[in-house]
């Protein structure tokens, strides 16, 4: 299934766009069930960089949500986190 990934700050190096001016965006394959890590480890994002800020389909997710076919995922880096992210409920 496809899936379109928008990386923000230093994430955007892993597309082929470094203008902040533009979408920094990929899209890659991947099987039916995959979690959000497993979508960011196939297109080479180290999960360890990634920040508290993971959105799918603009809802506040975790690393173990499971994406589903044309969905959007949004990545910023750790040091992008949310300063008030108790207003958001993680799923």
């Amino acid at each position: 299934m496809k899936l379109e990934i928008h990386l923000y700050g230093r994430f955007r190096r892993y597309t082929d766009n470094l203008d902040p001016r533009k979408p920094s965006v990929i899209t890659i394959d991947v099987p039916s069930g995959t979690t959000i890590k497993g979508v960011l480890e196939k297109a080479g994002v180290p999960t360890n960089e990634v920040g508290t800020n993971i959105f799918l389909n603009g809802k506040y997710s975790s690393l173990d949500r499971v994406v589903k076919e044309g969905g959007r995922l949004g990545v910023f880096p750790d040091d992008m986190n949310l300063l008030y992210k108790w207003h958001f409920t993680k799923e």
